[in-house]
């Protein structure tokens, strides 16, 4: 019964999963309405162009162990971004599956920040999958994301993943094509509402609504609601110094809790650093 149920599983997993394996644990707390936040690390594998936001560095990891309850799903993700005198540079990777069935990911983002207002970016990946007893393929493919600060406490966001139709194989829609965008609104200054309209192609509209209140200053609670599949999602967020440690659970309406925490380390003295080195160039 429990193999039937793995092999459902990964049937459906353009379905079922692909929000569920877009990381970090903050997104997820927010039923992944974050398009136009995109405001850690993780924006390489969501919204490339939220890189662009941070001009320091950051090094995150996200762990899910057992999505829907069952390991063989678990699915892992690090990643490094490095600002640059023009934009900002990540590079990451992915690990989903066991030992029957295996997807990697390798990816190479930049994003640009022009005048603060407006950002651009995309995102390389190297996709490989292995079944066994069926063999392995592998694609490349590319993501790319716009932000938009219309003012600066409202943002519009968007991406496409997988703009040329990669697939593996002779096999139409193994590697999805997703459109996602999105509005997020600091409704004060330690509160952020997100709203985000996904489409997978073949598969309805997805509604997503997302809340961020920072309750105290180094504690922050989060909840979502997605419509397509129901997901309600929840979650909390500690900041300690360099460190933002997050974790998220989310409901599925047929299989139950999914938990998933992550952690994301922010050397944000490079701001500084890197402005003044970019002032003393600009002077000369």
């Amino acid at each position: 019964m429990r193999l039937k149920m793995l092999l459902a599983l990964l049937t459906a997993l353009p379905i079922l999963l692909h929000p569920q394996v877009s990381p970090g644990a903050k997104q997820i707390s927010l039923a992944n309405s974050d398009a136009a936040l995109s405001n850690d690390v993780f924006a390489a594998f969501n919204n490339p162009a939220g890189l662009a936001q941070m001009n320091w560095r950051e090094i995150g990891v996200y762990y899910s162990p057992a999505p829907f309850g069952l390991k063989e799903l678990s699915n892992a993700y690090a990643v490094y971004s490095q600002p640059l005198f023009y934009g900002t540079a990540a590079i990451g990777g992915m690990s989903y599956g066991f030992e029957l069935y295996k997807e990697s990911r390798a990816l190479a983002a930049y994003a640009y920040n022009y005048l603060n207002k407006f950002f651009a970016g995309a995102a390389i990946n190297y996709h490989s999958l292995s079944i066994q007893n069926y063999g392995s393929d592998y694609s490349f493919y590319i993501n790319a994301g716009l932000l938009l600060y219309i003012e600066q406490y409202i943002r519009w966001g968007a991406s496409i993943t997988n703009i040329n139709h990669a697939t593996f194989g002779k096999e139409k829609n193994q590697i999805p094509v997703i459109y996602n965008t999105g509005f997020s609104y600091d409704v004060t200054d330690n509160i952020t509402a997100c709203v985000a309209i996904e489409k997978e192609t073949s598969f309805p509209f997805s509604f997503r609504f997302g809340l961020d209140y920072e309750i105290l200053k180094y504690f922050s609670i989060r909840t979502g609601y997605a419509n397509e599949p129901v997901r309600f999602t929840a979650g909390v967020g500690i900041s300690y110094s360099i460190f933002n440690f997050d974790y998220a659970v989310f409901n599925h309406q047929e299989l139950g809790l999914t938990h998933q925490a992550g952690i994301i380390v922010s050397f944000k003295d490079d701001e500084s650093r890197l402005n003044s080195i970019r002032n003393n160039l600009f002077k000369k």
